[in-house]
């Protein structure tokens, strides 16, 4: 997964929450534009949650994402 397409997402207008899809199964919501900080470089992430819960993501473990009404994007990595 690129950083990219996690920022198009969180800056798309009108904003619709998503589920970041993590390779350990996981799915990380993001419901809020304001609720997520991506790092310049792009490597990592951090998604707030409620209660001021919080979340540090690596971004090339991402291997989804998804929006609510169905659309996803998964992208599964190749073996080597």
């Amino acid at each position: 997964m690129q950083a990219k397409e996690l920022q198009l997402l969180s800056r798309a207008q009108p904003f619709r929450p998503f589920v970041i899809r993590l390779a350990d199964g996981r799915g990380v919501p993001v419901d809020h534009p304001e609720f997520m900080a991506l790092a310049p470089t792009g490597r990592s992430a951090v998604v707030y949650g409620k209660g001021g819960a919080f979340e540090v993501i690596d971004v090339p473990l991402v291997i989804g994402l998804e929006v609510p009404n169905g659309n996803s994007r998964i992208r599964r990595k190749k073996k080597r």
